[in-house]
Order: structure tokens, then sequence, then C-alpha cells
């Protein structure tokens, strides 16, 4: 091989490696976004089905836990908790590496792709200000 046609290949293996974490991230956003939806139903069916009093049954793994309810919610809470933090770190971080897929392909950088949404003070600052 001469040295241009390293150089493409060299160029080929970057991009793909590029586009491939790209999938790979949105893909496990995917994955968590389905747990997420799957804790929720358990949350909302804790809520709805089940006395309070009662002790429920969790899956971990391949055994099932009698648990009480209240303590059944609290790590359902916490676990959507930290699903959340990690869909939005991975978000966050998919932007930077769509960026890069871009910048090697050579196009311009996607217009808008980097905004954010207000945050809840935000809005309620914007708010108070046009109400007056």
């Amino acid at each position: 091989m001469d040295a241009t046609s390293k150089r493409i290949l060299e160029y080929l293996t970057e991009v793909e490696e590029a586009a491939e974490d790209v999938l790979t991230n949105k893909q496990q956003i995917v994955d968590l976004d389905a747990k997420r939806n799957r804790n929720r139903e358990a949350l909302s069916a804790l809520r709805n089905d089940i006395p309070d009093s009662e002790k429920v049954k969790v899956c971990f793994g391949n055994m099932f836990i009698k648990l009480p309810k209240s303590k059944t919610r609290e790590m359902i809470q916490r676990d959507q908790e930290q699903l959340d933090k990690e869909i939005n770190d991975l978000r966050k971080g998919l932007k930077a590496k769509v960026n890069h897929l871009q910048e090697l392909q050579g196009k311009p950088e996607l217009r808008g792709y980097s905004l954010s949404p207000l945050s809840a003070d935000e809005i309620k600052a914007i708010n108070s200000l046009l109400k007056r």
C-alpha cells in the first residue's frame, strides 16, 4: 500500500469508529429509557394495586424477594433518579460525539443541535418578567 491509500484507510477507520460510537450511545439511551419505563410501570402498580401494609415480591436477577411496599418504592425511585442522570449524561456526550463525526466527515456543525431546554428556575424568571 502506498501512503495515500494508508491515509484514506486510516481516515475511513476513524470515521467508522466515530459513527459506531454514536450508534452505541444511542442504543444505550434506548435501553436505559426502556428500563426507566418499566420502573415507571412498577411505581404505578405499587401506587394503585397494592395496600400499603402488604409486602411485595421483587425480582432481583433470577430470584424473587418479598420486601415492604415502601422500601420497594424507595428503591425504584432511587433507580429512576440514577437512570435519569445516566441518560442525561449520555445525551450530553452524544452531542459532542455527533459534532466530532460531522467534523471528521467535513460537514458543518449542526445548527441548533447543542441547544438545551430552559430549567424550571429560568422559566419561572421569564414568566415573572412577562407578567409585569
